[in-house]
């Protein structure tokens, strides 16, 4: 782990890139480069909520704060008990170079994705999981971090769900 000293070493010559690169940096705990405010927690920086849009239909939405960015390729979604999930139809992203992956899509601001179970569920409650990586234009780059919500498919016909905002797995899986 890169402690603060060698965070502000680091910044102090320049190399931004040492911060971002460690993947196992504390995001929270680390300073701001240049403003001394802390990066936002991952789950505060990729607000995840999701509901259910019918009994086979799911509707998973993140809000990217203002300053960050979320990886296109390195998200996934996933349902317990195990079921599965058609693959989503992404949205394309913002197209950008990236010092460390190249070039590769990105999202900002809000993210909604409609995932479809492979049959009609109504009444069943599962577990709906989003697994994404990003990083704040700052120079820092988070761990993939998972974060879930708990919902109730309605009953045929019911209309949509109630929107449930995610809760954090922790910053790795």
């Amino acid at each position: 782990m890169l402690h603060a000293a060698g965070q502000a070493r680091a910044a102090g010559r320049g190399e931004r890139a040492l911060i971002a690169a460690n993947a196992t940096a504390a995001p929270a705990a680390a300073p701001a480069l240049g403003g001394g405010n802390a990066f936002l927690a991952p789950e505060d920086a990729f607000r995840f909520s999701a509901r259910a849009l019918d009994d086979r239909t799911l509707e998973a939405s993140f809000d990217v704060a203002d300053g960050y960015y979320l990886y296109r390729d390195k998200l996934s979604f996933s349902v317990e008990p195990a079921a599965a999930l058609a693959a989503p139809a992404l949205p394309p992203g913002a197209r950008k170079h990236d010092q460390w992956f190249g070039d590769v899509d990105t999202y900002r601001g809000r993210l909604v994705v409609r995932l479809s179970l492979p049959a009609a569920q109504p009444g069943r409650t599962l577990v709906l999981k989003a697994d994404a990586q990003g990083c704040a234009d700052a120079g820092l780059c988070y761990p993939p971090v998972v974060q879930q919500v708990r919902l109730t498919l309605p009953a045929a016909a019911a209309g949509p769900g109630p929107v449930v905002a995610a809760r954090s797995k922790g910053w790795f899986h």
